[in-house]
C-alpha cells in the first residue's frame, strides 16, 4: 500500500535527523529512498530504527514529554510554579480543570504513541520476509528491545489514560482508526511483550550499548504491571527474579542516583539517557525547567509541604537524608549556590533532574547531563515488599522494605558531606518489624513516596491505592473527583482523527 510505504519513508527521514551525531554504530551514510520492502537490509539500518524507538522517552523537550506534569504536578508532591499565565495548561492539570485539549494531556499521548509506532516499524520490518542482510544477534536484540519499549510506552499510556487503542503493527491512517481496548487487554499485551523481551535480552549492556533495555528492565516492568493489576503473587515473584539476576544493588549514597558522575550505576534498571554538548541536541531540559529563574531556570516545579512532611525524622529530630538529597530548602545549599526562599512559592525546589552551575552553567542551563531513572532497583524492592504484604506474606515483605530503609540511613556512613558523617543518628529510619498487614501497607506507601519522590510516579500510585487514599491525598484540590479524574481524558486530536474510538 502506497500510504504505508510513505509512512516508512517519513520515518526513515526522521531517523536520519535523529541519528546524526549519535553513537558510532549510527554513523552510517543512508542514501536513496526506503520503504517497508527494502529498509531492513543491514545491521546499521536496524540499529538506526531501534534507536529511534528510544527517542520519545527523552526530556530533550520537557514541554512535550509531560510525564512530569501528569505524574507529579497532578499529585500532592508538587505544584507547577512559575507565573500564572506561563504554561497555563500545566496549571490546569494542577487544579484538575482538565479538558481533552490540554497541552500536557496531548503531549504525552502524541509522544508515546510516536514511540509505539517506531517500535512497530521494527517488529514489522524484522518479521517480514523482506528483512535481509541482518545478523541474527542484531535482529534478535532489536526485536526484544522494541517489544520492551512498546510495553513501556503502553504501560505509561494505560495508567495515564485508562482504556486506549492498541496498535501492534504499522497501520495506514484508515487502519489506525479503531476502538479503545479495555485496560485488561492492554495489560495482557504488556505482559506478553515483557515476557518475550525478557527471554532474549541480555542481563547487562556494556560500552556504547549502556542504556539499552536488559532482561532486568523487562522483568521489572512486568513486575510493576502485575502490581498495578493487583496480581500480587506474580508481582512479588517477578520482582524477586530481578533481584536474583545478581546485577543490581542499592548505591551506598542515595543521591548518587541523581549525579552526573555516577548516573550509570548498578541501581539503574532502566534509564533514559541524556548527554550535554551534542549535535543534534540530547540534553535534559528538565535542568532548566525545574531550576529557579535567577540562574536562568524556569521555576516550573515546586515540591509541596505535604511531600516534605512525608519524610521521617529520628527521635532526636534528624531528617531522613533523602529529604535534602531530593528537596532544596532554606538553611541548606542549592548545590553550589545559596538557596533563596524567594525562588519558590512553597519554600522548596526539586534537586532531582537538576545540576550545579559548576557542571551546567547558566548559558547552557537547558542542556542538562542527567539521565532519567525510569526504573530503579529500589522501586523493584518496594514492588516486592508491597506485593508480598498484599498477598498476605507480611513477614516476608519486611526484608525488601528494610533494604531500602537501611541504604537511606546508612548514607551517613558513606557521604562525608552529611553532618555527623560516620555515625547513623540514633533511631533514624529503623528497620520495620510490624507484620500487621494494614499498618505495613501504610508504612510501605509512605516509604515509596519518600524513596521515589519527584520521579513522576506519585499520581499513578495515588490512583491505584483507591478512592479513599486519593481523596485524602488530594483533599485540598476542590475540583478533584476520583471517578472523573482517575484517568486523564483521551486528547481531542485523537478524538478528531479516530471516529471509531467509541467514546
Amino acid at each position: 500500500m502506497k500510504t504505508k510505504h510513505n509512512l516508512y519513508i517519513f520515518l526513515v527521514a526522521s531517523l536520519l535527523i535523529i541519528a546524526t551525531g549519535c553513537k558510532k554504530v549510527l554513523d552510517q551514510s543512508i542514501k536513496g529512498q526506503y520503504t517497508d520492502k527494502n529498509f531492513f537490509n543491514s545491521d546499521a539500518n536496524t540499529l538506526l530504527a531501534i534507536n529511534a524507538a528510544y527517542t520519545p522517552l527523552s526530556f530533550t523537550d520537557a514541554s512535550s514529554n509531560t510525564i512530569w506534569v501528569l505524574g507529579d504536578v497532578a499529585s500532592d508532591d508538587a505544584i507547577k510554579g512559575g507565573s500564572a499565565g506561563d504554561q497555563a495548561d500545566f496549571q490546569l492539570i494542577n487544579d484538575f480543570n482538565i479538558t481533552p485539549i490540554n497541552s500536557a494531556v496531548e503531549g504525552l499521548w502524541k509522544r508515546y504513541y510516536q514511540g509505539i509506532f517506531a517500535c512497530n516499524v521494527v517488529t514489522d520490518g524484522l518479521t517480514s520476509g523482506n528483512a535481509t542482510g541482518i545478523s541474527a544477534t542484531v535482529k534478535t536484540q532489536a526485536l526484544a528491545q522494541a517489544k520492551f519499549l512498546r510495553a513501556y510506552y503502553y504501560f505509561v499510556l494505560t495508567t495515564t489514560y485508562g482504556n486506549i487503542p492498541l496498535h501492534l503493527t504499522v497501520e495506514t491512517p484508515l487502519e489506525a482508526q479503531k476502538p479503545i481496548s479495555p485496560q485488561a487487554t492492554v495489560y495482557a499485551q504488556i505482559e506478553k511483550d515483557c515476557t518475550d523481551a525478557a527471554a532474549d535480552l541480555p542481563t547487562t549492556q556494556t560500552g556504547g550499548d549502556i542504556g539499552r533495555a536488559t532482561k532486568g528492565a523487562a522483568l521489572a516492568l512486568l513486575a510493576k504491571t502485575y502490581l498495578f493489576e493487583q496480581k500480587w503473587a506474580l508481582a512479588a515473584s517477578t520482582a524477586k527474579a530481578v533481584d536474583d539476576l545478581n546485577v543490581y544493588s542499592l548505591l551506598q549514597v542515595f543521591a548518587d542516583n541523581f549525579r552526573a558522575a555516577t548516573k550509570n550505576n548498578n541501581e539503574a534498571v532502566f534509564t533514559v539517557m541524556h548527554q550535554t554538548g551534542l549535535t543534534p541536541f540530547q540534553g535534559n531540559t528538565l535542568n532548566q525547567w525545574f531550576a529557579p529563574r535567577t540562574i536562568n531556570g524556569y521555576g516550573f516545579f515546586y515540591p509541596t509541604q505535604s511531600l516534605v512532611s512525608n519524610f521521617e525524622k529520628s527521635p532526636g529530630g534528624v531528617d531522613d537524608p533523602r529529604l535534602d538529597y531530593t528537596v532544596a530548602r532554606a538553611g541548606h545549599p542549592y548545590f553550589d549556590s545559596t538557596f533563596d526562599p524567594s525562588w519558590t512559592s512553597t519554600g522548596y525546589l526539586s534537586k532531582k533532574d537538576c545540576q550545579p552551575l559548576s557542571e551546567i552553567a547558566t548559558n547552557i542551563k537547558g542542556d542538562g547531563n542527567l539521565n532519567y531513572p525510569a526504573i530503579r532497583f529500589a522501586d523493584v524492592l518496594l514492588i516486592e515488599a508491597e506485593a508480598l504484604n498484599e498477598a498476605g506474606s507480611s513477614a516476608q515483605a519486611l526484608a525488601p522494605l528494610n533494604r531500602v530503609r537501611k541504604r537511606a540511613r546508612e548514607s551517613y556512613l558513606y557521604d562525608n558531606t552529611l553532618p555527623g558523617f560516620g555515625t547513623v543518628p540514633a533511631g533514624l529510619l529503623p528497620d520495620i518489624t510490624t507484620t500487621d498487614q494494614s499498618q505495613l501497607r501504610d508504612i510501605i506507601r509512605r516509604e515509596r513516596r519518600s524513596e521515589l519522590a519527584l520521579e513522576f510516579h506519585r499520581f499513578f500510585d495515588i490512583i491505584r491505592y483507591g478512592s479513599a487514599y486519593a481523596n485524602s491525598a488530594l483533599s485540598d484540590v476542590p475540583l478533584f473527583n476520583y471517578n472523573t479524574n482517575k484517568y486523564f481524558p483521551i486528547p481531542q486530536s485523537e478524538r478528531d482523527s479516530n471516529p471509531k474510538l467509541g467514546l
